[in-house]
């Protein structure tokens, strides 16, 4: 489920349309209680349970082994139906978005270390596939807010290959069964990690690609600001130097208003005059 779209955990309370799909109740009336994420809670609690039936016994049993790999497959089942039924019918939750990568890493990362613990399957396998796993799950909160990468197809085959050769270790197999399963393991830990390596360049390009797109986008703001707050101000100075231009074309009281708010004299006189209130304003505004 992880990479669909996000909706409304609580529905749009949109009464469902006659004719439309079977599920579109479904699609309008999402809760925490919907299919999908019944599915993901047997998930989380066939977990535990394939952990005892796997150790059972030593480990060895073959029989209880078989139950194991069975708790195993419907555990990887499920993985399929919840995935395509939250997609088909939109039945994402805040619950689903986190348990399912959680379920997902749970029962895989159960059954590797517990192979590992037996001796069926090399630690250094498991040690890889486990990093992985983590790393790509610490890079999607890394870029969650600048892109969700979708599922790809290698991811896909990734998870198939992990489960069918994590469950043929779980069975007891002698012979050249053995000898697949082994070749099978090798194909997951190859893709593995050559997806994880494919993941981590997808995030690191869509991340400098949203750095750069949030950057031209505040460069645009500002200029506009910029803009936007120069041009009344251009108007105030141009109305500011009108002033003293009319005051000089009206006759000597004008020109004495433009020496900047001193006393002039007036031809023939000694006598100060004030200048206008017109003036100094414009003198303040030229300040």
């Amino acid at each position: 489920m992880t990479g669909v779209p996000a909706s409304a955990a609580g529905g749009s309370g949109a009464k469902p349309v006659r004719g439309g799909k079977l599920g579109t109740a479904a699609v309008n009336q999402a809760s925490l209680w919907n299919i999908a994420n019944i599915l993901t809670m047997v998930r989380l609690l066939l977990v535990p349970g394939f952990v005892m039936l796997l150790l059972h016994n030593g480990g060895y049993d073959p029989v209880w082994r078989s139950f194991a790999w069975a708790a195993f497959a419907v555990a990887m089942i499920t993985d399929l139906f919840d995935g395509h039924l939250a997609r088909a019918y939109n039945l994402v939750t805040d619950f689903g978005k986190i348990a399912d990568p959680i379920a997902d890493k749970a029962i895989m990362g159960a059954a590797l270390v517990c192979l590992s613990v037996l001796g069926d399957l090399p630690w250094w396998i498991t040690g890889v596939i486990l990093a992985r796993e983590l790393g790509i799950t610490l890079m999607r909160f890394w870029v969650i807010r600048h892109a969700v990468i979708p599922a790809s197809r290698g991811g896909k085959l990734k998870t198939l290959a992990q489960g069918t050769a994590a469950g043929m270790y779980v069975l007891v197999l002698t012979g050249p069964l053995a000898t697949l399963r082994f070749w099978v393991m090798m194909v997951a830990v190859v893709l593995t990690v050559v997806t994880g390596l494919d993941y981590v360049r997808q995030a690191v390009v869509l991340r400098r690609r949203s750095l750069a797109a949030e950057r031209a986008a505040v460069g645009r703001t500002t200029e506009a600001l910029n803009e936007a707050a120069g041009s009344p101000g251009a108007g105030v100075a141009e109305g500011a130097g009108a002033g003293p231009a009319a005051g000089a074309s009206g006759g000597p009281g004008a020109s004495g208003a433009g020496a900047s708010g001193s006393a002039v004299r007036v031809s023939g006189g000694s006598t100060p005059v004030e200048p206008t209130v017109g003036a100094r304003d414009g003198a303040d505004a030229e300040r």
